[in-house]
């Protein structure tokens, strides 16, 4: 059961490791620690995606800045209190993770595969530039009753695909994680940078609506 549920959420990336390890939280005695992995694109550009890993894959004393990480693991999610709204907070959970000195060719860079529901209704748009997208928030269920709640960007005729989506359907995913910076807005004329983080989808299937 618990390996079936693991199935349904499939990420591995590799990059550079930006900065120390910071202290995250600990459960029953275990440590967890936040790494920050810069990941290129094929544009040149990079998406810098945030690693939660346990103290108990590596030594979370040394300092492997420079260095790159070939991490295997889940996408997931928890919702952090904010003053008066719950702010989303996404990261990637490490099941397996090896420090190289330098990244071999064939190494997946940046892959995601998610089955899950829908669990708002799509929102469909058009750029500026005609250019069509749609997002998706999508339920992925995990053991114990949990569920990460990852939010996923459909382009073009995925995104025409997915305006047609029900709550409660059932989807699969793949793509790749990227992240995004944006302005919020915190005070009348003051506005704080941020950065999002989301699920760019090159292919989508339909399995079933909700029973």
């Amino acid at each position: 059961m618990t390996d079936k549920v693991f199935d349904n959420n499939q990420v591995n990336i590799a990059g550079e490791i930006l900065g120390e390890l910071t202290f995250s939280h600990d459960v029953f005695g275990e440590g967890f620690y936040m790494m920050e992995i810069s990941v290129g694109r094929l544009s040149e550009s990079n998406d810098v995606i945030p690693v939660m890993v346990s103290e108990r894959l590596i030594d979370v004393k040394k300092n492997y800045t420079g260095m790159y990480a070939v991490i295997s693991g889940q996408f997931r999610s928890y919702n952090r209190h904010e003053e008066t709204r719950n702010r989303l907070v996404l990261s990637v959970f490490a099941r397996e993770i090896e420090i190289v000195e330098e990244l071999e060719d064939g190494v997946r860079p940046n892959y995601i595969f998610l089955d899950g529901y829908v669990c708002k209704p799509p929102i469909y748009r058009k750029t500026p530039l005609g250019r069509e997208i749609a997002d998706v928030l999508l339920a992925v269920n995990r053991p114990y009753g949990k569920s990460d709640y990852i939010p996923c960007i459909c382009w073009g005729r995925n995104a025409r695909f997915a305006e047609g989506f029900f709550v409660g359907g059932h989807i699969q995913v793949w793509g790749r994680i990227q992240s995004r910076e944006y302005q919020k807005k915190i005070g009348e004329n003051e506005f704080e940078k941020r950065v999002a983080y989301e699920v760019s989808v090159s292919k989508l299937e339909y399995l079933q609506e909700a029973e």
